[in-house]
């Protein structure tokens, strides 16, 4: 059985710069289709609703993703605002090149700008986002590096932001592992996918970098399937 009592920082394959563009390609597609059948589609939907309740009704918001991968999160978050109504332009961050390109070739016709980037090197100074959001991307930091993170996203949204990640749990990690092994035909996922479990977290562990952060105004929501939503607003 493995220990889950502490993160892992072992390296996901993904996070390694030689990978094909063809297998990056196959992994996002498999990802697309683990967030919209287990639910992490539908916990970034509501992630924006949590944070755009008082946005004044008619005005444009603004909604930005680091580490947006092949963009499918903002995909679904666009095709929201369009059923509510809600006026909306987007930003999708990422530092992997092939990734960027991934997203505009996908979805070429929404009112996105897409940033080939480092998101901490991204100047929002004359046009802050509404809100900035990531899913599925902090776990593949250090704590360290989550205090800085959680500091530029409050500080660069206007409105408030949220993360979507993985709890640290024995059964979602064997879960997953035999979902993947099953289904996936992409070894990205199949490695990375029980990995990401184990470099997830505890809801001990987001209070305390949220303490250790000097950041009050933030709540935390565990979802199906074994995820947090945590969002921060900045009231």
């Amino acid at each position: 059985m493995i220990n889950l009592s502490a993160r892992s920082y072992q390296k996901e394959i993904l996070d390694n710069d030689s990978i094909p563009f063809a297998d990056i390609r196959q992994n996002m597609k498999e990802l697309n289709t683990i967030n919209t059948y287990l639910g992490g589609h539908r916990i970034t939907r509501k992630g924006v609703k949590l944070i755009a309740a008082n946005n004044p009704k008619g005005r444009t918001l603004h909604i930005c993703e680091i580490g947006c991968g092949g963009g499918d999160n903002l995909k679904t978050i666009s095709d929201w605002c369009r059923k509510k109504s809600i006026t909306a332009i987007f930003t999708g961050i990422d530092i992997k090149p092939e990734c960027i390109a991934f997203a505009k070739d996908q979805y070429p016709g929404m009112n996105t700008d897409w940033i080939t980037s480092d998101y901490k090197k991204i100047d929002f100074t004359n046009n802050q986002p509404d809100i900035i959001f990531s899913s599925l991307f902090c776990h593949h930091f250090t704590n360290e590096e989550l205090l800085l993170m959680l500091h530029w996203m409050k500080q660069n949204s206007r409105q408030g932001f949220f993360i979507n990640d993985l709890q640290r749990h024995r059964v979602a990690y064997y879960a997953i592992k035999l979902i993947t092994k099953i289904f996936s035909s992409s070894y990205l996922v199949k490695n990375d996918a029980p990995l990401s479990v184990a470099r997830g977290f505890t809801k001990k562990e987001w209070q305390l970098l949220f303490i250790n952060a000097g950041i009050k105004n933030y709540s935390i929501r565990w979802k199906w399937a074994f995820r947090y939503l945590i969002t921060g607003t900045n009231d």
